[in-house]
């Protein structure tokens, strides 16, 4: 049912804004921001259930938790990076969402390099015992 709430949001939100944006453009970018949030909300108690069962699955798989917390991390910045990329793009200020973007890119990748360390590090010791 939640995804029935969430379209309708969405839609409502639409028609206000195709109104509101002739009358008041910078109020209907806040309709646009205050539903994002309102949508975000709705949403963030879902990706709490994801995240425990990729919790669960690291722990039944003998995965290292660091490794767990990390890829946890890293589809976090990217969830976030999208949204805040989107909404400067609804703003009209592609530029400033493109930096949001690579920032996004780049603290994943920070956040990415212990873990392809880790793998190189497996491969080479299977590789070793050969």
């Amino acid at each position: 049912m939640d995804i029935i709430q969430i379209v309708v949001i969405g839609i409502i939100a639409s028609l206000l804004y195709i109104i509101l944006k002739e009358i008041n453009t910078s109020f209907a970018f806040f309709l646009v921001l205050i539903t994002t949030i309102l949508i975000f909300l709705v949403v963030i108690q879902q990706i709490g259930v994801i995240f425990q069962m990729i919790e669960t699955l690291g722990t039944k798989a003998n995965i290292d938790g660091i490794y767990m917390e990390t890829i946890l991390k890293i589809i976090g910045i990217a969830y976030i990076a999208e949204l805040g990329a989107n909404l400067t793009k609804d703003a009209g200020l592609q530029s400033v969402a493109a930096k949001i973007e690579l920032a996004g890119k780049i603290f994943i990748l920070i956040l990415a390099v212990p873990i392809i360390t880790a793998v190189i590090e497996a491969i080479l010791s299977f590789v070793g015992s050969v």
